[in-house]
C-alpha cells in the first residue's frame, strides 16, 4: 500500500488515516459488498469522534501543560468586588452576573482544585528512628475500606518477634503484593508492637480506618505465590468459625453448611486451609480447617452409635414380607420384579435367625470420617447412561408409593430390578420377570464373589438384588430406581453407577397423625388380609430412624424430601430427577478421573 501523505507534508494524524483510508484501499478491493462494507465502517462518525477525541488527549499529554494560576476563583471574586463600584453599563453588568452563576463558580473551584492537586505518587517519609543494623526495613501504607485487611499474625516462640502468619488469598494485602508471610511487623501507624500481644495488634487494626502504615523487616526470602490448580470440595459438615476455639484468627474464618461446595485457594498450611464459596464473587479467601486436622478432631469426639441393618430389633418393618408373591397391577400396569426392599417384618424376625446383609457390609463398622470431598462439575452427555437413583428412608415413610408413581407415569423411562431367588418357580410364575431363579449353590457362590448389593434369607431360601441387574436396567437406556439401607450407599458410589442419593424423611408427629390417619400397614407375610393402622409407637419409630439416618448418612444425600404430601413429594422427587439428567452438578472427581 503507498505511503499516505497530506497536502501540507506533514506527517498524517490518526484522524487524517482514516478519512484516507477507504480511497486507499479501493484498488485492492474486488466485490462490491467490501467496498460498501469499508465506506460504511470507516464513515461512522462516532468512530471518527472517538479519533479526535484521541488525538486531542494525545496533544495535551505531549505538551504537559501547567496551570497559569491556581486561584482562578479568588481572582473572580476579586475581579466582582472591584466592578461593583464602577459605572454600571451592559457589558459589566454581563460579566457580573456570568461571574455570580453557580455553575461559572463550580468551574473555578474545580479548576482550582485539579490546579492545586499533584498527581504523583508520593510515599510517607521515613521515620527518624530508624536503626543503622535495620536497612531492610520496609514502610507500607495501604487504604483499608470495609472489608478486613486479610492477614493473621502470630508470635514467634524463640524471639518473641511479630510475624505475618498467613496471608489470605483474594485480600486486601494479597493484592497488594507488598507484605509477605514471614515478615515482622515492628510498627502499626507509628505504634510499636513489640510488647503487644496478636489479639491487641488486631484491635488496632481493626479499629484504624483510612490508610494505615506498616513498618515490617521483611522476611529473608520472600517466596514466590504458589500457583495451584483449582481444587473444589463438597463440605460434609457444618462448621462455624465463631465456635472454633482453636483457629487463629475467627474474623479470618469461612463459615459453611454441609453440602457448600468450597473452592480451595491455598493449602500451605496443613492445619488451616483458605476456601471460598464456589459461587462467591467475592475474591477473597477465608480460613477453614484441613481435613487432616478436622478428620483428628472428628476421630477425638465420641462417634454415634451405628445403625444396625442387620440385628433384629423391636422396631416394626412396614414393607412387604420378603418373598414378594404377589404382582402389583395398579391401574393396569403391571410392575415387573416391583419389590419394596429386603427388610423382614417383625414378625418375620422373630421366625428367622438369619442377617440382612449387603456387598463387604463388615466395613461399615469402620467408616470414613466424612469431611470433604473433591467434586467437579459433572452434566450427563447426550446417550450416555443415566445416574442410577437410590432411595433412602425410614421404613414407612413412602418409598414403595414414590417408585410406584414414577414407574407408572413413564414406564419407558423408569425401571427397576428383578431380583434374584434361590427358591423354586411357580406354576405362574416367569424365569426373569418376577424373579431370577437360580440354584442355592450359585447364590452361595455369588454372594462369596461379592455379586450383590444385598441379600437375606427367609425360610431356607435366598433373596436378593445383584449388580448385573442394576446393570441391566441402565443398558437399556432407562433410569434405574433402587430402594436400599443407608449403610450400602458408600459401595454404590462407583465411577459406573454415580448415584443420586434422595433421602425421604417423614414430616412431624403431629403431620404424620393427620396425613396417616386412614394408611394400613402390612405387619408380616402372613398377616396380608389383616393390615392394621399405624401407631404412635410406628410414628416415633419413624422420625427416629430419620433423624439417625440423617445423622449419619446425610452427607451421602444429594436431594433431601420430606414426605408430608404424597403429591407435592412426587412432583418434588420428578422435577430433581430432570435436573439430574439435564443440569450440571458436583460429583466426586473419582467419578470423572478414573
Amino acid at each position: 500500500m503507498p505511503a499516505l501523505a497530506t497536502a501540507t507534508g506533514h506527517e498524517p494524524g490518526l484522524y487524517e488515516l482514516l478519512a484516507a483510508l477507504p480511497s486507499q484501499l479501493q484498488p485492492h478491493v474486488s466485490r462490491l459488498e467490501d467496498s460498501t462494507f469499508l465506506q460504511n465502517m470507516f464513515g461512522e462518525r462516532s468512530l471518527h469522534s472517538l479519533v479526535k477525541i484521541h488525538e486531542r488527549l494525545q496533544h495535551y499529554e505531549q505538551r504537559n501543560p501547567t496551570p497559569v494560576l491556581d486561584s482562578a476563583g479568588a481572582l473572580a471574586c476579586d475581579l466582582s468586588e472591584e466592578l461593583q463600584g464602577r459605572s454600571a453599563n451592559g457589558e459589566i453588568r454581563e460579566l457580573l452576573k456570568l461571574l455570580a452563576n453557580p455553575h461559572v463558580k463550580g468551574l473555578l473551584c474545580v479548576h482550582d482544585l485539579v490546579a492545586k492537586k499533584s498527581y504523583d505518587p508520593e510515599l510517607p517519609p521515613l521515620p527518624d528512628d530508624i536503626d543503622d543494623d535495620e536497612d531492610s526495613v520496609k514502610i507500607i501504607r495501604l487504604v483499608k475500606n470495609k472489608e478486613p485487611l486479610g492477614a493473621t499474625i502470630k508470635r514467634d516462640e524463640h524471639t518473641g518477634a511479630i510475624l505475618v502468619a498467613r496471608i489470605m488469598r483474594g485480600g486486601a494485602a494479597d493484592r497488594s503484593g507488598l507484605i509477605h508471610v514471614g515478615d515482622e511487623l515492628k510498627e502499626v501507624n507509628g505504634i510499636p508492637v513489640d510488647d503487644k500481644k496478636p489479639e491487641e495488634i488486631i484491635r488496632i487494626l481493626i479499629q484504624s480506618q483510612g490508610a494505615i502504615t506498616f513498618k515490617v523487616i521483611p522476611a529473608i526470602k520472600e517466596e514466590a505465590p504458589s500457583k495451584e490448580p483449582k481444587m473444589f470440595v463438597k463440605a460434609l459438615f457444618d462448621y462455624d468459625p465463631k465456635e472454633d476455639k482453636a483457629i487463629p484468627c475467627k474474623e479470618a474464618g469461612l463459615p459453611f453448611k454441609k453440602g457448600s461446595i468450597l473452592q480451595i485457594m491455598s493449602q500451605d498450611d496443613a492445619t488451616w486451609w483458605q476456601a471460598k464459596h464456589e459461587d462467591d464473587a467475592n475474591p477473597r479467601a477465608g480460613l477453614i480447617p484441613s481435613k487432616h486436622f478436622q478428620e483428628r478432631r472428628f476421630a477425638l469426639q465420641r462417634p454415634a452409635a451405628p445403625l444396625q441393618p442387620h440385628k433384629a430389633s423391636k422396631r416394626r418393618s412396614y414393607d412387604v414380607a420378603i418373598e414378594f408373591e404377589d404382582a402389583d397391577y395398579s391401574s393396569g400396569f403391571h410392575l415387573a420384579g416391583f419389590r419394596r426392599s429386603f427388610r423382614l417384618s417383625r414378625r418375620d424376625k422373630k421366625t428367622n435367625k438369619s442377617m440382612y446383609e449387603c456387598k463387604k457390609s463388615e466395613l461399615y463398622d469402620t467408616a470414613d470420617v466424612p469431611t470433604y470431598e473433591e467434586v467437579t462439575p459433572y452434566c450427563r452427555q447426550s446417550g450416555a447412561k443415566h445416574r442410577l437413583v437410590v432411595l433412602v428412608g425410614p421404613t414407612g415413610v413412602g418409598l414403595n408409593e414414590l417408585k410406584r408413581k414414577l414407574l407408572i407415569s413413564d414406564p419407558q423411562h423408569f425401571s427397576v430390578t428383578v431380583p434374584h431367588t434361590s427358591r423354586a418357580k411357580k406354576n405362574q410364575e416367569s424365569d426373569g420377570v418376577e424373579y431370577h431363579f437360580i440354584s442355592k449353590h450359585l447364590f452361595e457362590t455369588d454372594i462369596h464373589n461379592n455379586k450383590f448389593i444385598e441379600h437375606g434369607e427367609y425360610k431356607g431360601n435366598y433373596y436378593g438384588t445383584s449388580l448385573d441387574s442394576v446393570r441391566s436396567v441402565l443398558s437399556k437406556n432407562k433410569v434405574c430406581l433402587l430402594d436400599v439401607q443407608p449403610h450400602i450407599l458408600k459401595h454404590l458410589r462407583t465411577t459406573e453407577f454415580k448415584p443420586y442419593v434422595v433421602f425421604v424423611k417423614p414430616p412431624t408427629i403431629e403431620r404424620l397423625r393427620e396425613t396417616r390417619k386412614s394408611a394400613k400397614v402390612i405387619s408380616g407375610k402372613d398377616d396380608k388380609g389383616t393390615a392394621k393402622p399405624f401407631t404412635e409407637e410406628d410414628f416415633q419409630e419413624m422420625v427416629n430412624a430419620a433423624l439417625q439416618m440423617e445423622s449419619q448418612y446425610g452427607h451421602l444425600f444429594e436431594k433431601v424430601i420430606v414426605n408430608d404430601d404424597l403429591t407435592a413429594a412426587f412432583s418434588e422427587l420428578r422435577l430433581a430427577l430432570k435436573k439430574v439428567e439435564s443440569e450440571t452438578h458436583w460429583v466426586p472427581i473419582s467419578w470423572t478421573h478414573s
